[in-house]
């Protein structure tokens, strides 16, 4: 333990003092899935369910607010949303009524004593690719030449991070690095014991050849790879090993180096190098250069194997917790993939447009994956909806419409009996005659038939208005008549024929969610984020959690659930916003709503720009790229 929290001020937290590791996070959930030394619980409704967090980053502690819906203090200043504030001892943490006290046990750096510079230099020197210095037949120079050789090979493949350029960066190298060479290409081992045709092929003159149908000495390249050893071939037509072989006499190679892609025993390729003209090009230090060489490739492409093996491990992860999640609700399977797609093409659009507003903005590969995953963990949240909710068709639930008609019927049988025993009641006291109970009777059964031609009209009002809207639309002023109207029960009480919850549900102008089902749904988005911020996402992934955060984020504040403006949403939270919205409108037909046309969707969505919801030049560069054909 290096820091603790000391609670001042709240009696509802126990312990009083916390101590703090490399991360805590501070919450109002006793049950939640994180240890108990990394989570401190303020069991107060005004606390967030995952409110603030606490990291520490070598010898300092930081802190940050999690969107918390009242916010975390520090010292009086209330900190911005997920940005880091550095803590300092002595420092006061308040979280609602919370009241706690940083202390520090680390102590800090001497910043009295002076620092001695006993040589500087200039670091960015040795970082750079140089000429390589003049042959040398000495044999300091010639070392002098190789370890050179080595240091820019290594400073020129660590620098490379797309292996689609690392053969191209190889290529270039192995030209500056022999100058004798007139050809060089490069095979890269498919994984399946197999070796492919070269991934690439060069001349000196930079002619590039079709990897397809570059000429190969199967001879050379079988001894290598078998024997993993490193071979160089001087006046190759006269050799004894290789002299005699059609593919060498046919290509006429005159002189060949040619080296395994080695790394702890493991072929992954090789690497030749060749002359047609010069039977003595290479020697054998050419041929530990590119031995060293190979070494080098082989780290690299390793490297990038296993990176890529991460990737569709993550990749794979994602994708099956959202068809997990998805899965909850089959109506809406798909849609997180669709978005993604939308999302990611729409992305690549704007990188393309050439309009004010978008020349500007511009996505690397990793920032595409980011918008991806953003768009494919957007609705996670949605697990901790209750499935009732998630999946309701129309505004009561069937069990609750159901009921609803039986008390219609109810209804209208205790109407039927009270009208009766007027009659039987009637006819008791005053005997009537057979004429006038006729009459009498005939009266009744037209009241009746009113009565219930009017129930008839309120319950197909009320089914007319159990249906959800896309838009908003106007109370049916026959619900309020509903909401008046009572029947006399069995037992002699007045009973009301829609009580307020149902009016209440059935008032709903949009959707099909009360306000307290649509506070629900719409807290998946909190969630989403309280999920994905616990993912250790690499530098290039960090903005995954913030993107999908803001998703129902609306230009003019109207969105959530944080109510942003403008400029504080980012551009890949917009993209996402708008792919979310076309899917929303056009996916197949729902219980709760049909599919819209494409052209009726898109003109909504142009209506929202035009509300100042949605941003109209990125909606501008979707329809003119058409986005929703690419992703299909």
């Amino acid at each position: 333990m290096t820091a603790y929290l000391e609670v001042t001020d709240s009696g509802k937290v126990t312990p009083s003092v916390f101590a703090l590791h490399d991360e805590a996070v501070i919450g109002r959930d006793p049950q939640d899935s994180l240890a108990s030394d990394k989570y401190i619980c303020i069991p107060e409704s005004t606390v967030s369910r995952r409110h603030a967090r606490i990291r520490r980053r070598d010898d300092a502690y930081f802190i940050e607010d999690l969107h918390s819906f009242n916010g975390t203090f520090v010292s009086g200043e209330r900190l911005s949303p997920g940005s880091w504030h550095p803590l300092i001892d002595g420092d006061e943490v308040t979280v609602a009524s919370a009241q706690m006290i940083f202390h520090s046990l680390i102590m800090p750096a001497r910043r009295s004593v002076p620092t001695a510079i006993t040589k500087a230099l200039d670091a960015t020197q040795w970082t750079v690719l140089e000429p390589m210095p003049a042959e040398d037949h000495g044999d300091r120079q010639a070392t002098l030449r190789k370890l050179h050789a080595m240091a820019q090979v290594g400073i020129a493949l660590g620098a490379v991070t797309v292996r689609a350029t690392l053969t191209e960066k190889i290529m270039s190298l192995i030209f500056d690095l022999f100058p004798l060479a007139e050809r060089a290409f490069i095979l890269l081992n498919q994984g399946d014991g197999q070796t492919s045709a070269p991934a690439a092929a060069r001349r000196r003159d930079g002619t590039i050849e079709d990897p397809e149908r570059v000429r190969i000495s199967h001879t050379i390249i079988d001894y290598v790879l078998n024997r993993k050893q490193s071979i160089l071939s001087v006046d190759t037509l006269s050799d004894r090993h290789f002299g005699a072989q059609e593919s060498i006499i046919a290509q006429s190679i005159r002189s060949v180096m040619c080296v395994p892609l080695l790394l702890k025993g493991e072929v992954l390729g090789l690497i030749q190098v060749d002359s047609s003209s010069n039977p003595h090009a290479f020697d054998e230090q050419d041929l530990e250069i590119l031995t060293g060489v190979c070494a080098e490739t082989a780290v690299v492409l390793k490297n990038f194997q296993l990176y890529s093996d991460i990737e569709r491990l993550l990749d794979g992860f994602v994708r099956a917790s959202v068809q997990a999640i998805e899965e909850r609700d089959p109506v809406t399977a798909g849609h997180s993939f669709r978005v993604a797609g939308y999302a990611e093409n729409l992305a690549k659009a704007v990188d393309r447009a050439d309009t004010p507003d978008l020349r500007q903005i511009a996505f690397s590969g990793d920032q595409l994956r980011e918008i991806r995953y953003a768009a494919l963990l957007h609705d996670f949240g949605k697990v901790g909806v209750r499935e009732h909710v998630l999946r309701k068709e129309k505004k009561l639930h069937h069990a609750e419409m159901r009921l609803l008609e039986q008390r219609f019927h109810y209804a209208r049988a205790s109407i039927e009996l009270k009208a009766y025993r007027q009659l039987v009641d009637c006819h008791a006291q005053h005997e009537l005659s057979i004429a006038a109970f006729k009459a009498k009777l005939n009266e009744i059964q037209r009241c009746l038939k009113d009565e219930f031609e009017r129930l008839d009209r309120f319950l197909a009002a009320i089914r007319h208005a159990n249906e959800p809207a896309i838009s908003h639309v106007e109370v049916m002023p026959e619900l309020r008549e509903v909401l008046d109207y009572s029947y006399c029960a069995a037992d002699g009480g007045s009973v009301p024929l829609l009580d307020e919850f149902e009016f209440s549900a059935l008032s709903v102008t949009k959707g099909c969610l009360t306000v307290d089902e649509r506070r629900q749904i719409e807290s998946h988005v909190a969630d989403s984020y309280s999920f994905l911020i616990l993912i250790p996402w690499t530098r290039d992934l960090a903005g995954v959690p913030s993107i999908a955060h803001g998703h129902h984020e609306k230009l003019d504040g109207s969105g959530y659930p944080m109510g942003l403006h403008g400029e504080q949403i980012s551009v890949q939270t917009r993209i996402l916003t708008i792919a979310d919205i076309y899917d929303a409108l056009t996916a197949g037909d729902r219980p709760y709503k049909k599919a819209l046309p494409q052209l009726q969707a898109l003109d909504l969505m142009a209506t929202e720009c035009q509300q100042g919801h949605l941003d109209p030049g990125l909606f501008r560069a979707f329809v003119d790229a058409r986005v929703w054909t690419a992703s299909a």
